[in-house]
C-alpha cells in the first residue's frame, strides 16, 4: 500500500512484548523498505508516541515552512521535530520496535497493554490507562462539535 493512500482509522488493544515491540495491523503496515517516524509527543496533556508515515512527517515540515512564523522560529520548530523523531520500521513479522526510553516516556512498559489509535495520516501508541482518558475527552467533544462530525 502506498503511504500517500494510507489512512489509519479506529483503535485496538495490543500487548507490548518483552523487547518493546508491538504488532501492527496488516492494513497499517508500510510497504517493504518504507520508513516510519516515532514522535515523542503529547495529546490532551498525556504522553503518547505518534507513528508518522513519510507523508505525515513531510506535511508537518511543510506546515512549518509555509507558516507566518519568523525564520528563527521555523528553524526552531523544524529542529524540535527532527530531534523528537526517530526512524523506525516494521519487521517481517509485522512488529514495530518502540525503543525502551520512548516507551517509558509514554508510560509504556514491556509486556504491558497498549492501544494503537488511528489518526488519519499517523497512528498513536498509548498506554491503556491514558488512552481510556483520551477516549473520554474525545467522546465528550461531541457536545461541543460545531462541525457536526462527531
Amino acid at each position: 500500500m502506498n503511504t500517500a493512500e494510507q489512512s489509519y482509522m479506529g483503535y485496538t488493544p495490543y500487548k507490548m512484548d518483552p523487547k518493546f515491540r508491538v504488532s501492527i495491523p496488516t492494513a497499517w503496515r508500510p510497504a517493504a523498505g518504507e520508513v516510519l517516524f516515532l514522535l515523542s509527543s503529547k495529546t490532551h496533556d498525556m504522553p503518547v508516541i505518534k507513528v508518522l508515515s513519510q507523508q505525515a512527517f513531510n506535511e508537518r515540515v511543510e506546515t512549518v515552512k509555509n507558516s507566518d512564523l519568523t525564520p528563527a522560529k521555523k528553524t526552531a520548530y523544524l529542529g524540535s521535530l527532527s530531534m523528537l523523531c526517530r526512524e523506525a520500521s516494521v519487521n517481517d513479522q509485522g512488529k514495530l520496535l518502540v525503543p525502551k526510553d520512548l516507551s517509558e516516556t509514554a508510560g509504556i512498559s514491556s509486556e504491558s497493554e497498549v492501544v494503537l489509535a488511528g489518526r488519519g495520516l499517523h497512528f498513536e501508541v498509548w498506554n491503556k490507562e491514558n488512552h481510556l482518558r483520551a477516549l473520554e475527552i474525545e467522546r465528550n467533544q461531541a457536545d461541543e462539535d460545531e462541525l457536526g462530525i462527531l
